[in-house]
Formats: structure tokens, C-alpha cells, sequence
């Protein structure tokens, strides 16, 4: 369903747009993607709403990383910039900055705290990977009744079939589902 309309406080929240993630091969290139959600920052910060920088990022000896049994699993190659954002992101000064240890967003973070602290009744949610970090937060942010809207453009994942059913039957699911355009154009 396109864009309808944006709630008066609605935050923007990047999910992992980071330099560890930027050499996997995705369904959408993956400078697109951080080239759009940078073009939604940007118009987040000059209506002066909340841009939300999420990273995921582990411990030296990885001890914080979920560990449990899986059919599938998909390594990281935890480097030393792995959790650097991408530059064309920023971070602004007052940009709020979250560290994650799992998919969700909100699980064992403050970004329900910081949220609900600024009055933010919606986001809209852009990053990677649309199967996993996009949609554990999504669905985290449904179940605390948020209105998200998802930046079709600004997401992308490693899996074509993960990335077309999510967008196709399960975001539509969860909140509103349009492009950078549409949503930027809400905003006045």
C-alpha cells in the first residue's frame, strides 16, 4: 500500500548501513540503497525529526553473538570497521546512535526509550537485510504500535526470493510500503 500519510513525530531508523556489511552481494546494489536512506536522513534532519542510526556489532571474542541451533547461517567477518557506518550517513550531532547484538533493534536496546522520550508515534524503516534486521524491527516496532512505513528503495537483503516475499507479503503486514520519493513527499 503506498504512503498515506506520516505521523507529526515519525523517526527515521537505518538499519545496519555499515561498512561490514557493504561487500555482500544484494538484491539491490548496496550504494543505492545507503545512497537513498542518506537522501531520507537528510529530509528527516531538516524537518528536524529523529534520525536513527542502528549498528550491529559484536565484542572482540564474539561472546555477545547468538549462537543458537539453525539450518542456515550466514557468518560475519567481524573486522575492525565493521560497524563503522557509511560515511554518506553521517552521523549528524543529534542523531541518535544504537548499538544491536541480535537482528531486532529493540531487543536489549534503548530505541523504544529513546523513542517514546521524543513523542515518536511512527518510523520509517530502511536498511539491510529485509528478511532479518528490517523485519525484527518492524515487527518489534508493530507489537509496540508504532506506525512504520518501509522505504522500499532504501532495503535490500543477500536473498532475492527472502526479499521479494517480505516485501510482498509481509511488510504490507506490518505498516505502509513506498519509495524514497513518496515518503520525502509526505513531509511537505
Amino acid at each position: 500500500m503506498p504512503v498515506t500519510a506520516l505521523d507529526l513525530r515519525t523517526a527515521l531508523v537505518v538499519i545496519d548501513l555499515q561498512q561490514g556489511l557493504a561487500g555482500y552481494p544484494t538484491v539491490h546494489p548496496f550504494t543505492q540503497v545507503v545512497a537513498n536512506a542518506a537522501r531520507l536522513a537528510a529530509a528527516f534532519r531538516r524537518a528536524h525529526l529523529p534520525v536513527v542510526l542502528v549498528t550491529v556489532s559484536f565484542s572482540p571474542d564474539g561472546g555477545d553473538m547468538l549462537q543458537p541451533r539453525v539450518d542456515v547461517r550466514r557468518p560475519l567477518a567481524a573486522g575492525p570497521d565493521f560497524a563503522r557506518l557509511m560515511p554518506e550517513l553521517g552521523p549528524a550531532p543529534d542523531d541518535i546512535l544504537i548499538t544491536k547484538r541480535q537482528q531486532n533493534a529493540f531487543f536489549g536496546t534503548e530505541l523504544d526509550l529513546q523513542l517514546r522520550r521524543r513523542h515518536v508515534t511512527g518510523i520509517v524503516l530502511c536498511g539491510i537485510a529485509t528478511g532479518s534486521g528490517v523485519d525484527s524491527t518492524a515487527r518489534a516496532a508493530y507489537e509496540r504500535a508504532y506506525n512504520v512505513t518501509f522505504a522500499s528503495d532504501a532495503i535490500t537483503d543477500v536473498d532475492p526470493d527472502i526479499h521479494d516475499l517480505v516485501m510482498a507479503r509481509i511488510f504490507p503486514r506490518l505498516g505502509e510500503v513506498d519509495t524514497t520519493g513518496a515518503i520525502v513527499g509526505q513531509m511537505g
